[in-house]
């Protein structure tokens, strides 16, 4: 019997996936747990168009991320930071700091988790930073670390 999952069920398949399981354990397990729904022909072509719309939605995101991408690259932003001697920083630059100096100065929203710094920046000067805008795309932006 086909069936389409409602939930993820463990050793079976995930939320949506259409799944060929045996009568018994479809009529006594899956569909009274409401785990699973019978597949028709109509609820099979409603998952065909959650799956189309679902991948139309994830080419837009990945578009998206592309066209930010362009925008972003090779821009710069300038981080004014307290140091001592030798340029070296009282306290660091982290991930948080430099999302925080991209939307203040370039008015791009990013999120401080698609930063990806080695470590955090500890002493002025000009540093490259990538920014993971979608799975497979990037940006680097050149962070400049000044004395305030």
């Amino acid at each position: 019997m086909k069936v389409i999952l409602e939930q993820d069920v463990p050793r079976l398949g995930k939320k949506g996936e259409v799944v060929n399981v045996n009568d018994g354990y479809a009529r006594n397990y899956l569909l009274p747990r409401k785990l699973a729904r019978v597949a028709t022909a109509s609820s099979l072509k409603e998952v065909e168009n959650r799956r189309r719309r679902e991948a139309e939605k994830e080419a837009r995101a990945a578009q998206e991320a592309k066209e930010l991408a362009q925008r972003l690259a090779g821009r710069t932003v300038t981080i004014a930071a307290r140091a001592g001697e030798g340029g070296r920083l009282f306290g660091s630059i982290t991930n948080q700091d430099v999302a925080t100096a991209v939307e203040k100065e370039l008015g791009l929203t990013v999120d401080k988790r698609r930063v990806e710094m080695k470590e955090p920046l500890k002493a002025l000067g000009s540093y490259t930073v990538t920014l993971r805008l979608y799975t497979e795309v990037t940006a680097d932006i050149t962070v400049n670390v000044v004395g305030a």
